[in-house]
């Protein structure tokens, strides 16, 4: 058994998931190897770097034997890891072909291999988590086209308010979801290369291209548009070393969807529970076992997004905090961004691919929803009846009215039906039909069944 890897065992919501797949320690130095081949072509795209130099970095790069964690061992000398990964690349490189040593990290820096990296895989991710996105939107649209007259008891500080339906929080669901969604979109395609040199001036790069000749503005536009497009990223605008907004950027949008997400989680926790049971999660054998319980079925696929949604936002305040970056490169700043971009984009993949699940397969109980809008005894319309009276009697003395009459169906154990048929001043203004009218939850869904039509019509 490794003493080293991280296995996942105490992340259950990652483990397993296609964005820890792409997120691990290999694929991270894989990645920065992928920069470094970048690189290399873009040079030779523009012509200040022989073709067949790039082609030898490329081939060095596919078929390495780097030991991943020698590179990690030998970051401590060098506080990252591009130091040692360039050196076993140089050594792979002289292996194929002794003369091409000389064009392997030229002109640039640890800084814009790893930021390279970094945005290669975080795009790979967010695409990861734009298509389970997709997929919960899809879910999530389904259920509120089905439920959408699915009358419950919508619950405002923890205790139920007026009748809603099911189709209207489904929808409000998917609206987050949607808006996480284009976040995500936008945010993929806008992730930059990083290209800087050794304090953001590129004069390496300009060095070793050969000044004499080459128009500086020119030679960067090139080079910055050639590097974009082998690495499928955006061109950098400054040099970012130490103009973090893209790494603040990712902490902001992989908050947003985590929280977006656990909404939906926090909701069905909350409607899972043994006393309200209205919804349910879907179970397989096996599926939420306790280890002491026989009963038990725990609602694991929200416990697991909630808890993705309580670490990320966190997380990601050492992202945002990397906009404070001194000088021209930072000390400790750059680094301490590392392991919380990955765990960000680890969490929020594992939580979005958890919620692809969760919605397909949520079981909704109406009949249960039926009985708890009942508990009340009518009360949830209790609005209704105050607003139907308020043309009569005024909106204050109509609210006191209806106001005393709950108290009284509350201390008498009454419907408020049967309190108020006993109310002159009620019956005075409206008949018992009237009143059976007023007080059905399935008539006082307001405009829930237009707001769905609306949200379910959004395309994502």
């Amino acid at each position: 058994m490794s003493g080293f890897l991280d296995t996942g065992l105490l992340s259950p919501v990652s483990a397993g998931t296609n964005a820890e797949a792409e997120l691990t320690d290999a694929a991270w130095l894989q990645a920065m190897l992928d920069a470094e081949v970048a690189l290399a072509a873009a040079q030779a795209d523009i012509g200040v770097l022989p073709r067949d130099a790039a082609d030898v970095i490329a081939k060095a790069a596919a078929a390495h034997d780097i030991d991943v964690r020698a590179v990690a061992l030998s970051a401590r000398e060098t506080a990252n890891p591009v130091v040692g990964l360039i050196k076993e690349l140089t050594r792979i490189v002289g292996e194929i072909e002794p003369s091409a040593t000389d064009y392997v990290h030229r002109g640039s820096t640890s800084q814009d291999i790893l930021d390279t990296g970094a945005m290669m895989l975080t795009k790979r991710v967010l695409e990861i988590i734009a298509t389970d996105l997709g997929h919960v939107a899809e879910a999530l649209a389904e259920l509120a086209a089905q439920h959408r007259d699915t009358v419950m008891a919508a619950r405002t500080l923890a205790v139920q308010a007026v009748p809603t339906t099911f189709g209207l929080k489904a929808s409000g669901w998917r609206a987050l979801v949607l808006e996480a969604h284009t976040r995500v979109c936008a945010l993929a395609d806008a992730l930059p290369v990083s290209l800087g040199g050794a304090a953001g001036t590129l004069a390496g790069y300009l060095e070793y291209a050969g000044q004499e000749g080459i128009e500086p503005g020119a030679f960067v536009e090139k080079l910055n548009a050639a590097f974009a497009r082998r690495t499928g990223l955006a061109e950098s605008g400054l040099p970012w070393h130490a103009l973090r907004a893209p790494i603040a950027d990712i902490g902001s949008t992989t908050a947003f969807v985590a929280g977006a997400l656990g909404k939906l989680a926090v909701d069905v926790l909350t409607l899972s529970r043994t006393e309200i049971a209205e919804v349910a999660e879907p179970a397989p054998p096996g599926r939420g076992v306790s280890s002491a319980m026989p009963h038990k079925r725990n609602p694991v696929l929200a416990t697991m997004i909630r808890s993705a949604a309580l670490q990320v936002p966190a997380l990601s305040i050492v992202l945002t905090q990397s906009l404070l970056s001194e000088d021209e490169r930072s000390a400790g700043g750059w680094h301490a961004e590392w392991l919380v971009l990955r765990e960000c984009l680890r969490l929020t993949g594992g939580a979005a691919q958890t919620a692809v699940e969760l919605s397909r397969g949520l079981q909704v109980r109406a009949e249960r929803m039926s009985e708890n809008l009942a508990l009340l005894g009518g009360q949830p319309s209790a609005e209704r009846l105050s607003a139907a009276l308020a043309p009569r009697l005024g909106k204050g003395p109509a609210k006191a009215i209806v106001t005393a009459v709950v108290d009284e169906a509350v201390t008498r154990n009454l419907s408020l039906r049967e309190a108020s048929l006993a109310r002159p001043e009620i019956i005075e203004w409206l008949s018992e039909a009237e009143i059976d009218k007023l007080l059905d939850p399935t008539t006082y869904t307001g405009a829930a069944g237009q707001l769905v039509a609306e949200v379910i019509a959004r395309p994502c």
